[in-house]
């Protein structure tokens, strides 16, 4: 113990005190220790956590303090144009806005926005609204847009999209996404504490879309539309021999601009469907189907064309191969009736492989079909695209139904018979075939054997799919047939002596033939008659108690072949009394033009 003076107060400690009274001793060491280490680490957990906020997630909260005082706006790109041929437009971008609702895009017109915006309303983005000028007359060509799905974004090619986005959800706006779809713009705005915009600080302009041009004839197109107002189930195909589609028409049709204008688009009087939910509702008429390319039907005695050129093309029958019209084939129980002894009591006598189709003899083609046989037509008829997708443009095309023995014993347990073999050589049984199928053997027919690629965007060369299908001996047999069909005598009694008043067309004797001035009116040096080749078709299906479906397709004029014309009426009559009048306005409106 030390001993102190006077001159040290009380409070003065010894060493041995303080020593006591710390814990520095030896007894208190281990509590000393922890004390430092824990202050040590509280220390150092403050410095990490510093040096983690400041350093490594500085930039990080930097842009977080930033985007609370600004605010990004998307502009939505413009698609691009779709022209026809002849450059005209046929959709347009106008402005507009949308407005995102708990992930459901709403669009809205000009006036719909400013009107909601006057009330106060934000959040409303820039966009533009897309307009289809021809309405229901270019539905299915040119398709229509719609937001894009979570299904859809799974898709490699929408990897860059995301579920705000509208896209081609059908037709050429489908097709083409990626070369229609542009680049989204922005602008950049500081904004208050209450999400006010204070002002502007920058703007990227978004990049419109490629414009596109089609192979469609926007004019000739409504010609069409117009020439089946009265069809509520169809479809007409116009093509050049050489697979460029000039109109393209699916019944029932729909206006597109229900799915691309908002709310408040009210479409004109004369479209079949008022409201968007007509459209997707109607299960019965189906109009959001392309019957065109989606549809499958027999194609009743339009197929008397391929099964013709499966028996000249392989040399099984020539000019000289006669059947004796019977009026009714008997096969044990069953019977074979051809349409003119079964509707007149009429037959038609020794019937050839031209005479059998311009009369459109089943008694000929039932022969014929036993002496080709099963495999042959087959054969024949994929060459011609039968039961496989030909590659348009558009999506949805169908495949059809290609009977073989195989199919039969597969698809319906059971072995083929001579029966399926007479049904199958006038087009009717297991066969089905789309209507573009139709046109496209039709073309092959028209250019002498060469089956195209049928395409609708323009400027890009027409590809061969297959080739060799017929000789010139063949092609002019079947050609001479057609013509025919379309004369008097044939059975496409309205397409006899088809005429029209355009004095442009040179009389060459053959494709444009000089009218006699006792059949027509003042100016008859202005009328031409044009040499049609066509075959018309009536095919069962359903019941007894169910109207067949009416076919013709044609190619004109016959030797130098400018236009290709399939039409469907379905569940609508008799091909010649049908179909043949709605090709006849449509030949009217092309040739006059």
């Amino acid at each position: 113990m030390v001993k102190t003076g006077e001159i040290f107060a009380e409070h003065i400690i010894t060493d041995v005190y303080a020593k006591k009274q710390w814990g520095l001793n030896g007894k208190n060491k281990p509590r000393t220790y922890f004390l430092i280490l824990f202050f040590s680490a509280i220390f150092v957990i403050l410095f990490l956590r510093i040096f983690y906020l400041q350093i490594i997630k500085g930039q990080y909260y930097s842009e977080l303090s930033d985007n609370n005082r600004t605010k990004t706006v998307i502009i939505h790109a413009p698609r691009g144009i779709i022209f026809d041929r002849n450059n005209i437009p046929l959709v347009f971008n106008i402005p507009g806005f949308r407005e995102n609702v708990n992930g459901k895009i709403i669009l809205l017109n000009q006036e719909q926005a400013l009107t909601q915006i006057a009330k106060g309303k934000k959040g409303l983005e820039i966009d533009s609204l897309r307009k289809y000028e021809y309405k229901d007359k270019t539905a299915h060509v040119l398709g229509y847009l719609g937001q894009i799905s979570e299904e859809e974004l799974k898709n490699p090619q929408f990897k860059d999209y995301t579920l705000s986005d509208l896209i081609g959800k059908d037709g050429i706006e489908k097709s083409y996404e990626e070369r229609l779809r542009g680049v989204d713009g922005k602008q950049l705005f500081e904004i208050d504490a209450g999400g006010g915009i204070i002002r502007k600080l920058g703007q990227d302009d978004p990049v419109s879309g490629q414009n596109i041009t089609l192979t469609l004839d926007i004019k000739l197109q409504e010609k069409v539309y117009d020439a089946v107002k009265n069809v509520k189930k169809g479809s007409v195909i116009v093509s050049t021999p050489k697979g460029e589609i000039l109109a393209f028409v699916s019944k029932p049709s729909f206006d597109p601009n229900l799915f691309t204008l908002g709310l408040g688009y009210k479409p004109a009087s004369d479209s079949g469907y008022q409201i968007l939910e007509g459209i997707l509702s109607d299960f019965q008429n189906q109009p959001l189907l392309n019957r065109a390319i989606s549809g499958v039907y027999p194609p009743g005695s339009t197929f008397k064309l391929v099964v013709a050129s499966a028996g000249l093309k392989n040399k099984i029958i020539d000019k000289d191969f006669t059947v004796e019209d019977s009026g009714i084939l008997r096969v044990g129980d069953f019977s074979f009736a051809n349409w003119y002894f079964t509707n007149y009591g009429g037959k038609d006598g020794s019937v050839n492989v031209v005479k059998g189709i311009k009369r459109s003899n089943d008694i000929f083609f039932y022969k014929l079909a036993e002496k080709i046989g099963v495999d042959t037509i087959s054969e024949t008829a994929k060459k011609f695209g039968v039961g496989s997708l030909l590659g348009i443009d558009l999506q949805g095309e169908a495949f059809g139904t290609l009977p073989t023995r195989q199919w039969k014993q597969e698809e319906v347990g059971e072995q083929w018979y001579l029966g399926d073999t007479y049904h199958y050589g006038i087009g009717q049984g297991y066969l089905l075939t789309t209507p573009l199928q139709v046109n496209a053997w039709t073309q092959a027919i028209a250019n002498g054997g060469i089956l195209y690629v049928p395409h609708l965007l323009k400027n890009q060369k027409s590809k061969i799919k297959n080739q060799n299908l017929l000789d010139n001996y063949s092609s002019d047999l079947i050609r001479q047939g057609m013509i025919e069909s379309c004369a008097p005598g044939g059975v496409a009694f309205p397409l006899y002596e088809f005429k029209i008043q355009n004095s442009k067309f040179k009389i060459d004797g053959r494709n444009f033939l000089e009218v006699p001035q006792a059949t027509s009116s003042a100016g008859y040096k202005d009328y031409r008659q044009v040499v049609i080749a066509c075959k018309t078709g009536t095919s069962e299906h359903g019941g007894p108690k169910t109207l067949p479906h009416a076919w013709i397709t044609l190619f004109a004029p016959a030797f130098n072949p400018q236009i290709v014309v399939t039409v469907l009426a379905e569940e609508s009559g008799e091909g010649s009394g049908v179909a043949a009048p709605i090709a006849k306005k449509i030949l009217e409106g092309y040739f006059s033009k």
